[in-house]
């Protein structure tokens, strides 16, 4: 029951942070708020048993690909002088398409036999290893 809910928290967590990314004038505080966003979904992989990319996630993206894009961003731009102006006449087909998409992607996870919790012991880094070498190389 608990893990539920704190995987529902961080999920809630990553929405809002992700609402916060698209709605964020700044462009620093916009980069900022996807490294929320991407050390959350480290937090959702720690929950789900993947340790090994709860790592990954924090190397990679955290940790390389925010600093390579704030650095871009900070010696590229003025940002301080920069107003990022929001066109909301598009509003409403963006909202309707984000709908039609999210009743998709839920159609096709409650049509879809999963387990309602992952075993709780970690998967060794050598099975996603071989996972990914073998039965999932095309995809």
């Amino acid at each position: 029951m608990t893990e539920s809910l704190i995987f529902f928290a961080v999920a809630g967590l990553i929405l809002l942070g992700a609402a916060r990314v698209v709605a964020s004038r700044d462009l620093v505080h916009a980069v900022l708020w996807l490294a929320v966003v991407l050390v959350l979904t480290a937090g959702m992989f720690l929950l789900l048993g993947a340790p090994f990319l709860a790592g990954v996630q924090l190397l990679l993206y955290t940790g390389g690909v925010i600093t390579l894009m704030l650095f871009g961003v900070m010696l590229t731009r003025r940002h301080h002088e920069i107003g990022v102006e929001v066109d909301s006449s598009r509003r409403l087909p963006g909202a309707l398409g984000a709908l039609a998409l999210f009743g998709a992607m839920a159609c096709a996870i409650f049509r879809t036999d999963l387990p309602a919790w992952p075993s709780s012991a970690p998967i060794p880094a050598p099975a996603i290893r071989r996972a990914f070498f073998t039965d999932h190389l095309v995809p």
